[in-house]
């Protein structure tokens, strides 16, 4: 009983009642005009839709009443936009009149009704009133005090069924176009692509700064050789520094969305990550061929990820062993290669880490193969230079 009475306290049952009433408001203005064509209203709606500022304003006033405050936020199925296409003016066209109509019904439930309401009322006490033609009745009788809450009853659920029905017809007449909901789409994949690059950026940078400097530690604590600590901690301070600028780079992309993506690191750079490797301990055996300057940015800013990534994979699963790299700068394509001893700690199925390779390499329209292969553990990504 009480949820079927809920819609009485709820705010938003009388903003939608509100709504409807509204342009009944301009017909009975026009019927004080000329009584004699109540149709004319209706007819002059046909041309003002077709302006698109009149969808806007339609929007603002159902956000406003239709469904305010509706989950904290502005319902998403009713824009607040001009017409764009012919069709929109054309739907906005039978909004406005289905929003007419249902606005007359409306007005005529809740004038006759409570009249009705209290004429059955007047009835019971033996009064007959002679004008309201939904109560043809000539006789008084006590018996139609029991009728009067039905009038009532009708009343409210009319009320709140005519509110649900023309925010319905709302979100269906007043909602996003095909096109406007493929801009949304396109817009919101945008924002989750910028969104998962931010993440790989700052898991592969951060990760392999980490790494290194956790493997670093270890085997200064192990080794007990002055020397060798102080250059671990010379590692470390390094590894941390290079960390810390490619932090503030993707912390820039953060903060200013207009910054050029060029500050992030490219291959041109890969010494930096050779070294840091070797100075964790990696036995690293590195082989550049080709140009890398001439490598097309894009390409080369995700073969620095690739090749940071699969560095820290070693460090972070394997440690301190024999580790082969191989970068081939080609006519059509860029090859990456970094092999190392397959060990016990190395698993084939892969984490994020390896799901980013993968990643970065199909963005490109490469390719990119992790896993096991003659007895090594090996990545392998092919990138089109074009």
């Amino acid at each position: 009983m009480a949820r079927l009475l809920r819609p009485l306290i709820r705010g938003t049952t009388y903003t939608r009642l509100l709504h409807l009433w509204v342009p009944v408001l301009f017909l009975s203005v026009w019927l004080f005009i000329d009584m004699s064509k109540p149709w004319v209203p209706a007819v002059l709606l046909l041309p003002l839709g077709l302006i698109p500022a009149v969808r806007l304003g339609e929007g603002v006033q159902a956000q406003l009443l239709l469904t305010p405050g509706e989950r904290g936020a502005p319902d998403a199925a009713i824009t607040v936009a001009p017409s764009a296409t012919w069709r929109d003016r054309l739907r906005t066209v039978v909004w406005l009149e289905a929003r007419m109509a249902l606005g007359v019904v409306a007005m005529g439930i809740n004038v006759w009704l409570p009249v009705l309401a209290v004429d059955l009322t007047r009835l019971s006490f033996g009064y007959v009133p002679d004008d309201n033609p939904l109560l043809p009745v000539s006789e008084p009788h006590w018996a139609y005090a029991l009728l009067v809450p039905l009038p009532l009853i009708v009343l409210y659920a009319s009320v709140v069924g005519l509110g649900e029905l023309i925010t319905a017809i709302a979100r269906r007449l007043l909602g996003p176009s095909a096109a406007e909901r493929v801009a949304a789409l396109e817009e919101r994949t945008e924002r989750l692509l910028e969104r998962t690059r931010i993440a790989r950026e700052l898991h592969d940078s951060i990760g392999h700064a980490l790494t290194v400097a956790v493997v670093q530690a270890g085997a200064a604590r192990a080794a007990g050789d002055p020397e060798f600590t102080d250059r671990a901690l010379g590692a470390i301070e390094d590894t941390g520094r290079a960390a810390l600028e490619d932090l503030e780079r993707v912390l820039g992309v953060l903060r200013e969305s207009q910054r050029p993506v060029s500050s992030r690191p490219t291959l041109a750079e890969a010494d930096r990550l050779l070294e840091s490797a070797r100075a964790a301990g990696a036995k690293l055996d590195a082989e550049v061929t080709g140009a890398l300057e001439s490598v097309p940015g894009p390409v080369s800013r995700e073969g620095y990820r690739i090749l940071q990534e699969a560095l820290t994979n070693v460090l972070r699963h394997a440690g301190p062993v024999p580790v082969r790299v191989r970068i081939a700068v080609e006519d059509k394509a860029l090859s990456l290669e970094v092999r190392n001893p397959l060990t016990a700690e190395i698993s084939g199925r892969g984490g994020s880490g390896l799901r980013g390779i993968r990643e970065r390499a199909a963005l490109l329209g490469g390719d990119a193969r992790t896993g096991p292969h003659d007895g090594d553990w090996q990545v392998h990504a092919e990138l089109p230079l074009r």
